[in-house]
């Protein structure tokens, strides 16, 4: 998720200069004991930037897209809903809606995604196109492929699982339907899936949750705490599986942030968070986002904070 666009637009920071971030412990449920990382970033990444960031993976040149043993395995086609869960698991009868975030094909679509819609608190575009690694891998491209990826995973677990676009729409959907689909499916979690835009230095992942909105169509009270434990539980397996510190430019170093302007929140009535898994103006993270294997670690991060949300 670029903060370039309209919809991402959070107060920026200087870079800190390197130093150990100790994490807190999560809430009881969530991982217990988070990692004490040391030098968050290097002297010569440069100012300025964004998120998720395995620690002690060196620099790589990125290739614009990923190689064909990164890619993930074959899964279901279906577009938006997947194909059923299986028989049983333990978050059988639970629903997941993942919400890839913008769409490969909203360049080719200005004028539509340009077009303000209410998110409750005003009223902001439609979509924006997202980011890129600066050798041209595009957020939307990995943030479908991550999807997947979790797909398959919660599916694995049990649940009925909807993804809001499949690359099978010509633009978004907005971020006001993007949230519609998650209310109408009464979905149990929805986990909206991005990556930063920020400037080169700016390292480490961050889980966005909602703040108290009480405005025209938006209402956010009844979902700010459950988000906030299914925040917390994403965070502390994100850690976990992918080995990245939480941002070193946003949230303290806790990995955690809240928002009350991004519409995809707002709008929601299910418990609901962004996860922005590393930034890709970031060479140093832009080698793990365009790495299939980082990916699915942090597919499996994200699978096993939801597990331990549903499951309490």
């Amino acid at each position: 998720m670029s903060y370039a666009g309209p919809e991402f637009e959070p107060p920026r920071r200087p870079r800190r200069s390197p130093l150990t971030v100790a994490l807190a412990a999560l809430v009881p449920g969530a991982l217990l004991g988070w990692v004490v990382y040391e030098g968050l970033g290097s002297a010569g990444d440069g100012a300025g930037g964004a998120e998720a960031t395995a620690v002690g993976t060196p620099s790589a040149t990125v290739s614009s897209s990923p190689t064909d043993d990164e890619k993930p395995s074959p899964g279901p086609s279906q577009p938006t809903s997947s194909a059923p869960p299986a028989a049983s698991g333990p978050l059988k009868g639970k629903v997941v809606v993942i919400d890839p975030g913008h769409n490969p094909a909203n360049f080719q679509h200005t004028a539509e995604i340009n077009r303000k819609v209410n998110i409750g608190t005003g009223y902001k575009e439609c979509d924006t196109t997202g980011t890129s690694t600066n050798s041209g891998y595009t957020e939307a491209k990995f943030t479908l492929d991550v999807a997947h990826r979790l797909r398959t995973l919660l599916h694995q677990q049990g649940a009925a699982v909807k993804l809001t676009q499949d690359g099978d729409r010509s633009y978004g959907p907005c971020i006001d339907e993007r949230a519609r689909i998650g209310n109408k499916a009464k979905a149990d979690a929805v986990v909206s899936i991005h990556a930063d835009g920020a400037g080169a230095g700016n390292r480490g992942f961050h889980v966005i949750l909602p703040g108290s909105v009480n405005s025209g169509a938006a209402d956010t009270r009844p979902i700010v705490a459950p988000s906030r434990q299914l925040g917390e539980r994403i965070a502390g397996n994100f850690v976990r599986a992918t080995g990245s510190a939480p941002s070193n430019y946003v949230g303290d170093g806790t990995g955690l942030v809240t928002r009350e302007d991004l519409g995809g929140l707002n709008l929601s009535t299910v418990p609901k968070v962004f996860i922005e898994c590393g930034n890709m103006r970031d060479t140093k993270d832009a080698a793990q986002l365009t790495s299939g294997a980082w990916r699915q670690k942090a597919a499996q991060g994200i699978s096993e904070g939801i597990v331990s949300f549903l499951r309490g």
